[in-house]
Formats: C-alpha cells, structure tokens, sequence
C-alpha cells in the first residue's frame, strides 16, 4: 500500500524556467536555468573575491551554465585553486599587454617569489626600462578596466600548432607535437591567444591586483597572497634565490633542455640518457663545491645546517654531501634534530588546538643550545633521544666529537637564526636545500615547485608509509603552512642554496604517480587536485626508472637507493 502511495506522488511536469543551486551551509539559491554560476554567487558576500566554483564536485570556471540543480562551493582567491585562477590570468593579462607594447622580445615567466609573485625575463632585447615598465603596467590596467572577456575556445590540435608557429613560438611547437589529445583548450583576450595549464576568470576586470617593479634585469609580476587575499604584500630582494634560478636555468640551457618539448625529444629520440647522467653530474659538482666550502670553513665554521622544505631531498642531499667530506678526509657527525623534542604535552598548540610539532618551540631549545657549543669544543655530551611512541624525551647516547668534526644537522628550522645560540650564529653554515624547478612547460606556463613536490611525495608516501593520494593531497595544505610559516621567510639567510631538481624528474616520476592518482574516488575535494596533477603529468613523455642511478636524489621518492641505510656514525 506505502509503495502504490508514493509511485502516485510521482508525476510528469514541464521544465521549470528556475533551477536551484545549494551552497555550504545550507544556503540555497534560485535563479534562471542555464545561468552562469558566477551570476548566481554574485549574489552572496564573500570574504575574498569569487574566481571560480565546484559544481557537482568539478571544478568549474564562473561562466560555467548551471542546467539543473546542483551543489556547489565558491572557489575564492584565500583558496589554492582559486590563487591558481588568478594568477594563470594575470599572466595571461601580462602576455597580452606585452604583446601589444613590444613587437620584439620574448617574455619568459620564471619562477614564483615566495612573497606573491613571478619573476620574469626578456630575451631578444635590452631589459625593460624603468619607464617600460610603468607603461606596460599602464596597459593590463587599461586592459582591465575595459572589462574584457577570456574566451575560451577548443580547436584542432594542428591549428594550434599552425597558429604558435606562425608567431614563432617554437617552443609551444615543441611540446604540442607530443600531445596526445587531438585538439587544445585556448583563451583569446582580443587578437592575442594562448593556452594555459588550468581555468581563467571570465574578464580582465577580475584582475585589479597586481603590481610590476624592476627585479635584477628582468621583473616581479606581484599578485596577493592566499592568507592575504585582499594585499599586496611587499616584494623583498632575493638575490640569493634568484641566482640559484638562474645557474639552473644557464645549466639547461647549455644541455639544450630548456622546457618540457625538448625532454620528450630526447626521451622519444632515445638519447635521454645523457640528460640523466648530466643531471646528476650537476647535483654533484655542487655538493662537491658545498664540500670544498666546508673544509675552506672548518677553522670558523663546525656546524652544518640543512633545511628546506617538504620532499626537497635533504636526507639524500645531505648523505651524498657526507660522502663528499669523507672524500676530503673529513667524517661529519649527523646530529638529528627531532631527538631534541619537548615531551608531547609540552608541545605547544597549533590554530587547530592541536600539537604543533612543526613549530620551533616545539624543540627543546634550552638543551639544545647548551649542548651545541660544548659538542664543537670536544666535550663529552649526553644527548636526548625522543620516542615517538611515547612521545617522552630519553636518554640518548654519550658522544665526544674528533678535534677538528664538523656537525651536520638537518631541520625545517635550520635557517631560522633562532635554532641555535647567539654565540654560534655567526659559525654556522646554512644551506638551503629545495627542488628550484626551472624546466617549465613552455616561455608561459611554469611548472611549480610546490607541483613537484607534492608529486614525489604522493610516490614517497605510498610506498614507504602504505599513504594513498588522496591521504597525501589532503594534509598537504597542513604541510604548506608550516613551510610558509617556517621556511620560506628564512631562505635568504641561506649561504649555500642547493637546487635539488632533476631536470627529468616529472618523466621518471610519472609512471609511479599517475596510478595512484587514478585512485582518488571522485566527488572528493582530492579528486580535484588529482585531476589537475594528471592533466600536468600528461604534458610529458614516460622516462624508465631504470635509468636513474641507484645514489640519485630521485631514489629517495621513487625507492632503490643505495643511501637509504647509509650513515657514517654507529653505535658503539
């Protein structure tokens, strides 16, 4: 009887002209069926400016039509895809504008600038002048106030190529020819056309923060901040970050590599294997002139100080620069950093109310700082260890260091001047380890160095530690606080910056990475950050892991090393 009732409620109707949208929190909205979706979230006041949406699960642009009814979250600036949106279209912007200022020279857009912002260069020119540089501010702003529209637009794939290499664009040729998909998604902002790795806002007149100043020969292109998404933030110098861009970048260039078009060349041509010996031969000259530094040092300099941040390779950079001083005659002591833990209920809480172990109160500073300086004197010293099962403090081993051995301690913290005591501030040497990545997929689009290493440690986790993607995506956000908070504000104190990427890292790295995020469920906030790490992974051909050497950084990631056991202190 209940079943017959309830099949009569069941009836046939026109469409309505309506449809409805439910937002979080239970908010719902009506409006016109087929709507964009950026019409009906003007309606609401947000906290950050609105740059796109998820609807149903998918991440949408805001033109994107609403035809039935549907759930959906606005995607704001304070958020990782919404930074992603607004910074893709500025670049766009900036593109466009350039183009119409500057019949010659080709713009490269670099590298990202920790404080919210890219460096950018031109070549086929002189350096923009001061003056150039005002006027080509002067046209994005005049590009956004004429509220121009993004549009959006896929075409065959060999029109696209017919239509960068009329420009002269080689480099997007280059890579377009590896493509597997038949056709391309491309924007148009008036005469000016591209494509970019990801979605746009729907106007220019989204695109009103922004700043250009004069960077070293070339420019920053200043955008905000996500905890920041109402300011600018000013752009310090960073001259010891940008010349570590730059050797990387002078180095694949000499190798002929310098975007991801040439290294499927060579993967397709079969002649990759000389980019991998190359690549680790670079990593190696520079531990080795780290290491001839070090033992210039030795008289004013005993402690070692390694930091940088998640999945940048300091364990194995650190090992092989070991293996480098002991080829000098030198046998630095490895001090673990983590061993020098409060006990977990004095650990200090985060935001969250939770143990903030990434903090550096977290540490046992007091101890730490009485026991550094009498190490380098030679004295004997008990040091902590922490168990992390019970999260206790306890004794650990009684060492008494050779006259003359240096310390190496590797931390998050190490160029933080607060680690050690004031006494030895002047003593240490940092270096300052991060995988600065310089081969970009073309002169527009980048590749990210927070992309790169989210991937190796998507691969590190689900194999050392049983983590799948979805696990490693979602606590990655917790993970780039810490590094904001911790790291990058310190990296200039730097006296060494080491570039731990390879440049045929993502190749090597792809056949491990792309089965694992296959396996994010969809309609998880996970399945949209695995969806975008794919269609990256797609840009480049499959290298064998075969041919990464078995004492490569890469090992770490991908496993097979033969430095993972390796240490040159023993107990006992």
């Amino acid at each position: 009887m209940k079943s017959k009732i309830m099949k009569n409620k069941i009836k046939t109707i026109s469409v309505r002209t309506e449809v409805e949208i439910h937002l979080p929190g239970g908010h719902v909205l009506s409006g016109p069926r087929g709507a964009a979706v950026g019409e009906f979230l003007s309606s609401v006041e947000y906290e950050a400016q609105v740059v796109g949406a998820i609807v149903n699960g998918e991440l949408r642009e805001l033109n994107y039509s609403i035809m039935m009814e549907s759930k959906v979250e606005p995607v704001l600036m304070n958020s990782a895809d919404g930074a992603r949106i607004y910074r893709r279209s500025l670049t766009f912007l900036l593109e466009k504008a350039f183009s119409d200022l500057f019949s010659v020279g080709i713009l490269f857009v670099d590298h990202s600038v920790a404080s919210g912002g890219y460096y950018c260069d031109v070549s086929g020119r002189d350096a923009l002048t001061a003056l150039e540089l005002e006027a080509l501010k002067k046209r994005m702003n005049e590009l956004i106030e004429a509220d121009l529209p993004f549009e959006r637009r896929e075409i065959p794939l060999a029109e696209a190529i017919e239509y960068f290499r009329s420009k002269g664009f080689e480099d997007k040729v280059q890579l377009l020819k590896h493509r597997k998909k038949d056709y391309l998604t491309m924007y148009r902002l008036e005469d000016h056309m591209d494509y970019h790795h990801g979605y746009m806002v729907p106007s220019t007149r989204y695109l009103h923060m922004f700043d250009i100043m004069g960077t070293e020969g070339g420019f920053t292109l200043s955008y905000p901040r996500r905890h920041k998404p109402n300011d600018l933030l000013p752009v310090p110098e960073y001259p010891k970050l940008l010349n570590a861009f730059r050797q990387y970048g002078g180095w694949l260039a000499r190798l002929g590599i310098d975007n991801v078009g040439a290294l499927n060349d060579a993967i397709q041509e079969g002649r990759v294997d000389e980019i991998v010996l190359v690549s680790e031969a670079f990593h190696e000259q520079n531990l080795s002139d780290i290491a001839r530094l070090i033992a210039s040092r030795l008289d004013q300099s005993r402690l070692i100080l390694i930091a940088g941040p998640s999945s940048s390779g300091k364990t194995t950079t650190a090992r092989r620069l070991t293996i480098q001083l002991l080829a000098l005659g030198i046998s630095p002591f490895p001090l673990e950093l983590d061993n020098y833990f409060l006990d977990r209920d004095k650990t200090p809480l985060g935001e969250d109310g939770k143990p903030d172990f990434e903090s550096i109160e977290a540490l046992d500073l007091p101890l730490l700082w009485e026991q550094l300086p009498r190490l380098i004197k030679g004295e004997e010293v008990h040091l902590p260890r922490y168990n992390f099962k019970s999260g206790m403090s306890e004794a650990g081993h009684i060492i008494q260091l050779q006259k003359g051995q240096p310390i190496i301690m590797e931390g998050i913290h190490g160029m933080d001047p607060h680690l050690i005591p004031e006494s030895l501030r002047g003593e240490a040497l940092r270096i300052y380890v991060s995988a600065l990545t310089q081969l970009n997929l073309d002169r527009h689009n980048r590749v990210s160095t927070t992309d790169t290493r989210l991937i190796r440690r998507i691969v590190r986790d689900a194999r050392e530690r049983g983590y799948n993607a979805s696990h490693t995506i979602a606590h990655w956000e917790s993970v780039r606080r810490g590094e904001k908070r911790h790291i990058f504000p310190y990296q200039e104190n730097a006296d060494v910056m080491f570039n731990s990427a390879l440049a045929y890292e993502m190749a090597a790295l792809k056949p491990f990475a792309e089965p694992l995020l296959r396996q994010v469920p969809h309609g998880t906030r996970e399945y949209i950050e695995a969806k975008r790490l794919l269609a990256f992974l797609e840009w480049f051909l499959p290298l064998d892991a075969n041919l990464v050497p078995d004492n490569s950084l890469l090992r770490e990631f991908i496993g097979g090393s033969i430095l993972k056991d390796f240490t040159v202190w023993r107990e006992g």
